[in-house]
């Protein structure tokens, strides 16, 4: 027979991504689970590992950026409004990280490279199309500054996780 270990609520001061300044929360296990759960998600994604230049294609990683939003909904969404109560909570920053963070960048890029890619000739690779784009470098290095954000976050993740 296994027992779970009780989490005691736990004062936490967090720095967090994008500007959103930092989160205080009284951390209990609701958002501890709710926390480990995304932090599992991120880490393992291209979202938050180096996409070096000339390696990978654009459009994965763009993709990968904006399934982080289903991710965190049914996460969010299986976690309950317990993890959401106030400003300070892990649900409200969950959400401030998808709109006021990663939304703005695929706002813009996605359409862009959409548009680009739509003139890809039948006989060119799809690493050979983008890395023709002038725009591609560009991409990069902005996906880059929000890969940097995306482990700020993961980093939050896991202190609020309780991962040492």
């Amino acid at each position: 027979m296994t027992s779970k270990k009780k989490v005691k609520a736990k004062k936490l001061t967090i720095g967090l991504p994008f500007n959103l300044g930092s989160l205080e929360l009284e951390n209990d296990e609701a958002q501890q689970r709710a926390a480990w759960s995304l932090y599992v998600e991120l880490s393992t994604r291209i979202a938050v590992q180096p996409l070096e230049e000339g390696e990978g294609i654009l459009r994965e990683a763009l993709t990968s950026l904006y399934n982080v939003f289903g991710i965190t909904r049914q996460i969010l969404r299986e976690a309950g409004p317990e993890i959401a109560q106030g400003s300070q909570s892990f649900g409200a920053i969950a959400i401030d990280v998808l709109n006021k963070g990663l939304r703005p960048f695929l706002v813009k890029w996605h359409p862009l490279l959409k548009s680009y890619e739509e003139q890809k000739p039948s006989d060119k690779t799809t690493l050979d199309h983008e890395r023709g784009w002038e725009r591609e470098k560009e991409l990069r290095q902005e996906l880059n500054k929000v890969r940097e954000q995306m482990n700020i976050y993961v980093t939050a993740l896991a202190k609020i996780a309780g991962i040492e």
